[in-house]
Formats: C-alpha cells, structure tokens, sequence
C-alpha cells in the first residue's frame, strides 16, 4: 500500500510537472498590449526595446509559475511566445506589430538559479535602463551588448547556434548540476528570437566575463594553435583589441596565480574540456581579460583631479558611453582597489603575491557552439585535416597550462 501510494504521487507530480511544461509551451497571443508597460523600456535600437520589454514580460510570467521539483524531457523543448499588436503607443522606440519567443523558460531559469542568480536582479539588469553597444564581434558577425550594470552579456546568435544549444542543453543542464555551477563555460541564461517586420533575430544571454567595475586594460582569445593566430591591423586599431595566441607568446604575456589558484583552475579546465569533446565541440577559446590594479588606481586619482568630470565617470570599463547609468544596484560597502565580489565577478583571480604586477585576470572558456564536421582544409598551399574534438581539447588543455605561472 505505501508503494502504491507513493507511486501514485509520483504519478501526480509528473503530470503536474507536465502540465506546467505545457502551459509554458502554449502560444499565446496578445494584440494591443498594456500600454503603460510598452512605455518603460526605451532604447536607441528597437530590436533592444523589445528584448527588454520580452525579458520583462517573461520573467513577469514565470513568478506565476510553481518550481517544478524536477525538469522534465519535456521542459527541453519547450517555449513562450507572444505577439504584440502596438499601433499608437510609444511609436519612436517600439515597432507597432513584433514577437517575442523564449526558449526552454523553465530550463533556462533552474540555470539561473544554479549559476546564484536571483530572476529580479536579472530582470532589473536587462530592463532597467537599455544595453550598452560593444565594439567586440564574433566570427559569424555576431553582435554584443552589454546590460547597462556590465552583469550580463547579450549576444545574437544564429539559427544554426539555436539548434546546436537545443542539442546540447540537456547535458550541458546535467553538467552544471553535477559541478554545482563552478565551471569555465559560459553561463546560458536565456535564449530568445526577436521578430521584427518580419526578419528575426536571435539572442542568448550569459554573464559577464569580465568585471562590472574592474577595467580590463588587454584580453587576449587564446585555443592553443599558433596558425594565423595574430591579431589584424584592424583589430588592432581598436580601443581594446582583442590579442591571440602568437601576441600572447610574443608580449612575454604570464598569468601569474597561486597555487592554490592554479591548482582549482586546471581542475576545472580539465572537467570542461573533457565535456566538451564528450559532446563533440571543439574551437573554442579561453577569454583572458587583464586588469592592471596600479593603472586603475592612477587613473582614479587623475580623474579625481578633473573637477567637473564626476557625471561622466564610469568604473565599468573602457568605451563605456558617458551618460550610461550607474550601478544603483550595488548598495554593498565599497571595494578596496583590485578587490571584487566573487558571487558576482565570478571568473575573477588574484595576481599572486610574487607577479611582477599586481593584476586581476578573468578567464573563461567563450565559442563552445561549434560542433565537430570533419574536414579537410587548406593552409599555405598544403592540404592538412583538422584536429578532432578529443586531439582538440588536449592540445588547448596543454597550451593553457604552459601560460599559468
């Protein structure tokens, strides 16, 4: 009798659990919406406008929805989707007809909540005031922002990115609970598809690698090859380039960690790489971002100096346009020089005691959507084949750890 009834209310649980993915999964439609929620989310970009008013209405939607106590199959391929018919109100930073579609919600926030992130301060990120344009690019012309705090990091993806995070999310969500969050990989925390005027756009969020308030003065993406591995005249030309492999060997570049540092690192790097070639992915590359504590600190003084300047201040890091909000959400005492809040900046390290400068490095492990196809390529006028997965993933391991001093 006790087997039966705890068979039944494991039943129970399951159809509920099932009930709930549907609910989530449904269409639902919704012409000529509130119209004095339109009007809070305003950005130069309508497409951004919309993400913050999807995001907002997302995470408005799922504080209704009971925690699952278990994901089910299900829930993997589940989505929200809205339509929205806004013909008068709010014109110049809203389209009149667009939709919005979330991907997995339920997932996506268990990811969260795993990854210590609470759903307001997410939505107070991304809805507050509007993202922050990046000058970074990706490989497929991808675009970033920034939300206006430097939390998180907004990327468009392709279609083809879309389909690869649906095949990998399942295991990619078991990983992350097995390693309870402590990983170099990115941290998915959304994926949505934007439709405006007919063309849609697609985008995934993660956090932010680098630092709310610490600069990053040089990053570097490093994969372990040094085959066309410089960066270009172009990039260089920029603010803050990002440097590859041969600039990093070339600039006599070390990270110089403790230990104890290194020790938690590579036990990490090993765990996700390993992950990765199980899955078949492979070009990816550790992010280094480096902040300099004695360049912050002088910089600080000499803006100090320049009365007047206090309203166009921003410790969040360079480009960062003048008139960005500041950070109201943090009301936590303030940190030292060099210091941060490992809950937040949480791919931060400490340059060691011995390291010829005192430095902050963040390094994560960024491009993890490309699948294995085998190929032959051509390189200076020889054809070679290219590394699979498992060859990749140890000659990236190797590389990363001769650059840990």
């Amino acid at each position: 009798l006790a087997l039966a009834s705890a068979a039944a209310a494991l039943q129970q649980l399951m159809a509920t659990a099932s009930s709930i993915a549907a609910s989530i999964a449904s269409k639902t439609k919704k012409k000529h919406f509130v119209a004095q929620k339109v009007k809070l989310f305003r950005a130069s970009d309508p497409l951004l406008s919309v993400l913050m008013w999807g995001v907002n209405h997302s995470i408005n939607e799922l504080s209704h929805v009971q925690i699952p106590i278990m994901l089910m199959p299900d829930d993997f391929k589940a989505y929200s989707k809205i339509k929205v018919d806004n013909h008068l109100f709010n014109k110049e930073n809203m389209p009149s007809h667009f939709k919005f579609k979330e991907y997995c919600p339920l997932v996506f926030r268990n990811l969260r909540e795993r990854f210590g992130i609470d759903d307001q301060d997410f939505q107070n990120s991304l809805t507050r005031a509007a993202p922050l344009n990046s000058d970074a690019q990706g490989r497929t012309g991808a675009r970033f922002h920034t939300t206006y705090d430097k939390h998180y990091v907004i990327k468009t993806i392709t279609s083809e990115d879309v389909a690869e995070m649906h095949n990998i999310l399942k295991k990619y969500h078991q990983f992350i609970v097995e390693c309870h969050g402590n990983t170099l990989l990115p941290q998915f925390l959304g994926m949505y598809r934007l439709t405006v005027d007919g063309d849609e756009t697609y985008m995934i969020v993660t956090r932010n690698i680098f630092s709310h308030r610490l600069p990053v003065y040089k990053k570097y993406d490093l994969k372990g090859s040094t085959v066309a591995r410089e960066a270009s005249d172009k990039e260089k030309a920029k603010e803050l380039p990002t440097y590859k492999d041969n600039d990093f060997i070339n600039d006599g570049q070390k990270i110089c960690i403790d230990d104890d540092n290194k020790k938690m690192f590579l036990e990490k790097l090993r765990k996700d790489v390993e992950f990765l070639a199980q899955l078949k992915l492979m070009d990816y590359s550790l992010l280094v971002g480096i902040h300099d504590v004695e360049r912050a600190e002088q910089e600080e003084v000499e803006s100090e100096d320049n009365e007047g300047d206090d309203e166009g201040e921003s410790d969040g890091g360079i480009g960062t346009p003048p008139d960005s909000p500041s950070n109201t959400l943090d009301s936590t005492k303030p940190l030292s020089p060099g210091e941060f809040d490992p809950t937040i900046d949480v791919y931060a390290i400490k340059s060691n005691d011995g390291a010829p400068r005192k430095e902050v490095y963040f390094m994560a492990v960024i491009d993890i959507l490309q699948h294995y196809v085998p190929v032959k390529c051509r390189h200076a006028g020889a054809e070679i084949s290219t590394v699979n997965p498992e060859q990749y993933s140890k000659r990236f391991y190797d590389f990363i750890t001769t650059i840990l001093s």
